[in-house]
């Protein structure tokens, strides 16, 4: 009998293992994970939500009120599959790793620093940053550059109510974003794939856009270590590295910052990384998209310009040659 060849399936587009198989060992995880939380991370004090003052429970809840102006029809992927399949290389390079480590993560005392060209340098502790502003909810689609994508309600406010706090001077054109480096809690840090800490940044214009979003919780609740807590960024229209997670400084500049994949690999990985199907990564297509939670054999979708969010944010970019600007 002839041996049936079997089709070469890239590694990208492989669900590990632990993801299908080890829902039992996630759920002991993320109790961990919420141990933690409650030990070091938990929040205290009040928070403002729809103007109303709350307190935070001890299921780590963060009420808020959906925007619908942000929030997509698409079936959410699940809550296992946002928490435990994630990019995040400071635990490692596995999609499972974080989910496996970032409960070792220190999240409180927690402080974000901003500085450069801005009129008021200041630091805000992460229960003020919480407090700054009514938290909404929103839905938004992240992808990857690896084809794979999800719809994840976040809970937050636009990165814009805080840059406004510090106002920044005319010679802001570019804002950075650094993540934290806590080398007894983050393995990956070991790995020299990145030079580390994490960074990243937006043009100015891009980062007041209102869609682009502080995310301090996911699915009503505080973010979990391995989803980027206690703070990290949202930015839907361009491909997940752009969100930085963890952050510890905001760094306003007037000339471009070089970030992180950049600098590793300029050929792949440009400054914008907008969602752009017709523009190929080097190793593969970008033309379609698998969902998380889909099934391995689940139908791709096409992948949408912009992430599908062309109509606000495609004005941003007028002019500007998307193959060469990547």
């Amino acid at each position: 009998m002839a041996r049936i060849k079997q089709p070469y399936i890239p590694p990208s587009e492989i669900t590990a293992e632990a993801v299908w198989q080890s829902r039992r060992t996630w759920l002991r995880r993320a109790g961990a994970g919420a141990l933690t939380l409650g030990a070091g991370g938990m929040l205290g004090g009040s928070l403002l939500s729809g103007g109303a003052a709350m307190s935070a429970q001890p299921s780590g809840r963060l009420a808020g009120t959906p925007n619908p102006d942000y929030w997509l029809k698409n079936k959410l992927t699940s809550e296992e599959d946002v928490s435990g399949y994630n990019n995040f290389y400071e635990f490692g390079t596995g999609k499972t790793d974080p989910v496996g480590y970032a409960h070792k993560m220190r999240t409180r005392p927690w402080v974000v620093e901003i500085e450069g060209e801005v009129e008021k340098p200041r630091s805000f502790d992460i229960d003020d940053l919480l407090k700054l502003a009514s938290i909404e909810e929103r839905v938004y689609r992240l992808r990857c550059v690896e084809a794979w994508s999800m719809v994840i309600p976040w809970s937050g406010y636009s990165l814009s109510t805080l840059l406004k706090q510090v106002q920044p001077t005319s010679k802001a054109k570019y804002v950075q974003f650094v993540s934290a480096t806590q080398p007894d809690n983050m393995p990956g840090l070991r790995s020299r794939i990145i030079d580390w800490p994490y960074v990243e940044a937006l043009r100015m214009d891009e980062a007041m856009h209102p869609l682009v979003m502080l995310v301090f919780g996911v699915y009503g609740k505080l973010l979990p270590n391995q989803n980027g807590a206690p703070m990290r960024v949202a930015v839907p229209w361009k491909y997940g590295f752009k969100s930085g997670k963890s952050i510890v400084k905001i760094r306003l500049l007037e000339n471009l910052p070089e970030t992180s994949w950049v600098k590793i690999a300029p050929n792949e990985y440009g400054f914008y990384a907008n969602v752009n199907p017709a523009v190929p990564h080097p190793r593969w297509s970008q033309a379609t998209e698998r969902r998380i939670g889909d099934g391995f054999f689940a139908p791709r979708v096409d992948t949408l310009m912009y992430n599908g969010y062309g109509e606000q944010v495609a004005s941003l970019y007028a002019g500007m040659d998307l193959r060469r600007n990547y």
